[in-house]
């Protein structure tokens, strides 16, 4: 998404030059067994989450934050929001009972005034800039609307023809409500709060997206999208969604006010019909959107402004109506247990949840199994790996895979060799990875947390991509006279 002009950059980057970007996370609560508010603080400062949304105002949560310095928003309840959209006094007694109550111990730093009240409370748009003003005055009135910035969630869904995202435009249903919103956001340096959430435009777009571009993958430059009027290269659909916001706001000339994502994630389980929620999936997702964020790559509109967002979200809530993919946005259940170890090896410890220091070598997917079969020789042999766990009836015998048997022997030689640069190649049929490929009672090499001890079995357990099912006559010293020959040749390929 290119620049407009170079004076919309410097206005936009102008508004928060002084602020760093960050991942913050959403805390849900439609949850059987939600933990104790003192849990869940617990939980956020050994993850090390220093940003969190609230959908309420909920006391118990503002108490257990006091005095943690975690930046937290607030939200005004949908059902609340008719009351103070009509009543200044109204709006000045939520302040009062929510924010000043608090304030500064709690680090309140942001209002969300509802959430999508557009396609989710239609009936309410009409008061809702008169809300924001209330909340604002009464920001003003206890001197605090300097610290605390107000604003409204919207979802993406209101921008209409959002790609090419310069033709991208709101839905003209909601010109009297967006224009005086957005001038209320220019004038008081707050942020255009945006729901992306790249899954479902992926799942609605009946092929037409591919999902590595849903999910942040790297993509040669002749499979971007490219907008032809600006000649900007997207390589994900999250920067073309923000990016549609920008161009659907100069649309209604604004150009000031920076985009902030309230909510983006992926569901790490779904229906039948949803075959890409999965943990692998969500994981990417996530993982990817948090360096994307964090190294401050901006969008190809706006290169080099970041744009903050919150991760939907801190818990499966398996109380969520709809389909299966609802219950499992989270990132951790609700015992603090990770649903899945973070991808984030090399890009700065954001959450105690990552996989800093924690690599694995793993057989290539696709690879050759001849190949795969003569590597996993070498590695049992030459290479000086105890296969012995991969023997029947021991612990990673099963699945009983050349696929499998060989991501054991890499991993373990990778290990072995202190995981040097060279160590997971195996002429070109593993790669590195940060997924931990243990399973059941076969625990790999490495696969230990912080702490010392074995990581829960949140990783499942590897499918069979390989036919072969006689690896096993081949370790340790029943080499044939092929074998040998063969192993012979990766010794000089090792070497």
């Amino acid at each position: 998404m290119a620049l407009v002009g170079f004076l919309l950059v410097l206005a936009v980057s102008a508004v928060f030059a002084d602020e760093d970007a960050f991942v913050g996370v959403n805390i849900g609560t439609e949850l059987s067994d939600m933990p104790h508010p003192t849990q869940v603080v617990a939980l956020l400062k050994a993850q090390a989450i220093r940003h969190v949304r609230l959908y309420n105002a909920d006391r118990g949560m503002l108490l257990a934050l006091a005095n943690t310095g975690i930046q937290v928003a607030i939200t005004v309840p949908n059902e609340q929001l008719l009351g103070i959209g009509q009543s200044n006094a109204t709006a000045a007694n939520w302040i009062s009972q929510n924010v000043v109550a608090h304030f500064p111990a709690t680090n309140i730093t942001t209002i969300s005034v509802g959430s999508e009240v557009l396609t989710s409370l239609p009936n309410v748009a009409p008061v809702l800039v008169n809300a924001l003003k209330y909340i604002q005055s009464a920001l003003v009135a206890s001197n605090l609307d300097r610290q605390i910035k107000v604003s409204t969630p919207l979802a993406s869904s209101i921008i209409l023809d959002s790609f090419p995202p310069s033709q991208a435009f709101f839905n003209r249903t909601w010109t009297p409500v967006l224009v005086p919103m957005l001038k209320f956001l220019q004038s008081t340096g707050s942020y255009f709060m945006l729901n992306v959430y790249p899954y479902f435009d992926y799942m609605q777009s009946n092929g037409v997206i591919p999902l590595d571009y849903a999910l942040f993958k790297p993509l040669a430059p002749n499979k971007e999208a490219v907008d032809a009027n600006t000649n900007l290269h997207y390589a994900n659909v999250f920067d073309a969604m923000v990016d549609a916001a920008y161009f659907a706001m100069a649309d209604l000339n604004i150009t000031n006010v920076p985009v902030m994502v309230t909510e983006s994630g992926w569901p790490s389980k779904g229906d039948s019909n949803e075959p890409d929620a999965t943990l692998d999936n969500a994981n990417t997702y996530n993982s990817n959107l948090i360096r994307h964020v964090l190294n401050k790559t901006g969008t190809p509109k706006h290169p080099g402004i970041a744009v903050s967002t919150y991760i939907y979200e801190l818990y499966n809530e398996d109380m969520k109506p709809g389909p299966l993919s609802e219950k499992n946005w989270g990132l951790f259940n609700p015992n603090g247990v990770p649903v899945y170890i973070l991808h984030l090896t090399a890009s700065g410890s954001v959450l105690a949840n990552d996989t800093a220091n924690q690599t694995y070598c793993a057989a290539k997917e696709g690879a050759d199994a001849k190949m795969l079969q003569a590597a996993l020789d070498w590695a049992c042999g030459p290479g000086k790996v105890d296969c012995a766990a991969l023997l029947q009836g021991q612990a990673c015998y099963e699945p009983d895979t050349v696929f499998a048997h060989a991501t054991y022997a890499f991993d373990t030689y990778y290990h072995q060799m202190g995981r040097t640069p060279g160590s997971c190649d195996f002429n070109g049929v593993a790669t590195i990875t940060t997924t931990n490929p243990s399973h059941g009672s076969c625990i790999f090499p490495g696969s230990s947390d912080r702490n010392g001890s074995l990581l829960n079995s949140t990783i499942p357990a590897m499918d069979s991509r390989s036919s072969s099912s006689s690896s096993k006559f081949f370790y340790i010293n029943a080499f044939s006279a092929a074998n040998i020959a063969i192993s012979a040749l990766w010794i000089a390929i090792m070497l």
